[in-house]
């Protein structure tokens, strides 16, 4: 996130409250209330024509939710009421090959790179923005790369690589993180 961002970069151990609105538009008003209800700050934020979302950080966990809290109670809403995640696309690509690694380290400028004889995994989720859950897990999970990581628009997008054990476990935990989500 750090390398796309253009708002307030986060600190390592920040809290993070990723939340994506319909129809894009929105995102300006429930910004506007999520920044008055605590001293939070904007990550990022990204105005699409169906879909608006922001990142909010601070170091107290309780501080973003509260902010999440106040956002859902000015739009009339509650987290029971959230978009029930599904997966739409997973695969692992084993030991890929150098053009390959070129093609996909020139497509993505803003991550970490891939290399040559590396397994990748893809995740897509839908909304978009749960794909960066299944990224915290499987961050947290082994020791992989993540090579991009997009949030936005109709479907969510998570590549990482590594060797290949690190890449299956990394998988499976972000998999578990999206079958996990509850509150519907």
């Amino acid at each position: 996130m750090g390398t796309v961002s253009r708002g307030f970069l986060p600190i390592p151990g920040d809290a993070c409250l990723w939340m994506e609105v319909s129809p894009g538009m929105a995102i300006h008003r429930v910004t506007d209330i999520a920044l008055k209800a605590s001293n939070v700050r904007l990550g990022q934020m990204i105005v699409e024509r169906e879909f608006g979302s922001f990142a909010l950080y601070h170091k107290d966990q309780s501080t973003v939710l509260h902010s999440g809290d106040v956002v859902l109670d000015a739009i009339g809403s509650e987290i029971r009421k959230r978009t029930k995640p599904a997966t739409s696309w997973t695969e692992i690509i084993r030991a890929i090959t150098p053009d390959h690694s070129v093609l996909i380290n020139r497509q993505n400028r803003s991550g970490s790179m891939i290399q040559a004889g590396m397994s990748m995994f893809i995740l897509e989720t839908e909304p978009a923005g749960y794909v960066l859950k299944a990224a915290n897990e499987a961050e947290k999970a082994s020791n992989i790369t993540v090579v991009d990581v997009k949030a936005v628009g109709a479907f969510g997008r998570l590549t990482l690589a590594g060797k290949e054990g690190d890449v299956e476990e990394a998988a499976a935990a972000s998999i578990n993180a999206i079958e996990q989500i509850t509150n519907f």
